[in-house]
């Protein structure tokens, strides 16, 4: 028996937010593991990279915080394209996360330039959240189509 799953483009984006807010938790947690030069890697915030080195709760708790609220955006994503179990909160969910990611990749367009330069890091990093804002843009439409069809 062969299990076909057909997904419309809508859904196949926002799968792949769902996917790359996965491999950003996963990329958080690897820096408790790698350490300081990781979280500095990461351009994780001064603080962050102190408690790093001082080996006090505040990095590896706040990442692990982050971690989870990465992967409750999968959570939602697959839940909202059928992958997984239906869970409450879809709809609010999939809105407030399209305005955060699409947010977090607007809002960092002034800091491309620094007085050392250009910063491909922060280019890097609000290109992808910017794109995984316009696919939970694509999944709350598509969510809401659906909706309405079965009402």
């Amino acid at each position: 028996m062969e299990l076909v799953l057909n997904f419309s483009v809508k859904a196949k984006l926002l799968i792949s937010g769902g996917v790359i807010a996965s491999a950003a938790a996963i990329w958080h947690l690897l820096c408790i593991w790698g350490g300081p030069g990781w979280f500095a890697f990461a351009r994780a915030p001064g603080q962050i990279i102190d408690s790093a080195e001082q080996g006090t709760l505040l990095a590896p708790v706040g990442t692990v915080i982050v971690a989870a609220l990465m992967f409750a955006c999968t959570v939602f994503a697959f839940s909202a394209v059928g992958l997984i179990r239906k869970v409450p909160l879809v709809k609010p969910a999939l809105i407030t996360i399209a305005v955060l990611c699409t947010a977090r990749g607007l809002i960092a367009i002034p800091t491309f330039v620094t007085a050392a330069g250009v910063d491909i890091w922060q280019i890097v990093a609000s290109t992808v959240w910017l794109y995984v804002g316009i696919c939970f843009i694509a999944g709350s439409v598509e969510y809401r189509n659906y909706l309405k069809s079965i009402i």
